[in-house]
């Protein structure tokens, strides 16, 4: 069993505001892999953890063949709206429902840190993937190159004890871990680059529906209750507030391209 069925709940109690707000925080890095990649009409490609859909979408416009699965049907209902053009169902990451050497690319974005067993995801994901084919793997840059870290630690202080060892929303950026389980994985990894992505936000209210909108907010909503996590939260959100009353973070993401 993987994580379909805890993270698949968490990450659908606000779908619209994370598609129409949360998602695009993720496009500077969504742009960098598709320069990268230089996808071609007829390139088969598996979006996993795609969310509702913006890089699915982003692929397909391309001229790719694009297949998504995600843990949510609430995002996945978002996903269809946005776009017509992929292929998009509910799944387990850990247990892909797809024939061996299927595809030429697999992208996870900010996904497969969210698997119960990280190695079993991306195992999967070599499984599926074309011999030569190229994975795709993006995760949260260092902590410190990170002010969306206050936020993540604040929510993280509101969830439920977690058991020892139990991996943080940093924990595959620290100590080379995603190289090393890639390698593990048999994958040779031909691209490793940080991404810096600005978070600009019209206002706090926008923000706020945007933040709140994670799966792992919602964890914390279920352990302590709404109107704690939405305090706490506004708080580390008001040193990034500017003159103009937008509120913007400058964060990193880390992007790993390997090949089968």
């Amino acid at each position: 069993m993987g994580s379909k069925a805890i993270q698949g709940e968490l990450w659908g109690k606000q779908p619209k505001d994370w598609a129409e707000i949360q998602e695009k925080t993720g496009k500077a890095g969504y742009d960098y892999v598709l320069n990268f990649l230089d996808l071609k009409s007829g390139d088969k490609l598996l979006d996993v953890g795609c969310g509702s859909g913006l890089f699915s979408s982003l692929a397909s416009a391309a001229g790719a063949e694009v297949t998504s699965i995600d843990a949510s049907e609430k995002l996945i209902e978002e996903a269809k709206r946005r776009t017509n053009s992929a292929d998009f169902l509910t799944g387990e990451m850990e247990e892909l429902p797809f024939d061996h050497n299927t595809f030429d690319f697999v992208c996870g974005f900010n996904s497969f840190q969210y698997a119960a067993n990280v190695k079993n995801a991306l195992d999967e994901a070599g499984r599926v993937l074309k011999k030569n084919g190229k994975i795709v793997v993006m995760i949260w840059g260092n902590k410190e190159d990170c002010e969306a870290s206050t936020y993540l630690k604040a929510v993280g202080s509101l969830l439920p004890p977690s058991p020892p060892g139990a991996p943080g929303p940093f924990a595959l950026s620290e100590n080379n871990l995603l190289e090393n389980l890639l390698e593990a994985a048999g994958f040779k990894i031909i691209d490793n680059k940080d991404i810096p992505s600005v978070w600009d936000y019209p206002d706090k209210e926008i923000a706020l529906k945007g933040l709140i909108s994670a799966g792992p907010v919602a964890r914390a909503i279920q352990n302590s209750g709404f109107e704690k996590v939405f305090e706490t939260v506004s708080k580390t959100v008001d040193p990034y507030v500017r003159e103009n009353g937008h509120v913007v973070y400058h964060n990193k993401f880390r992007i790993i391209i390997a090949e089968k």
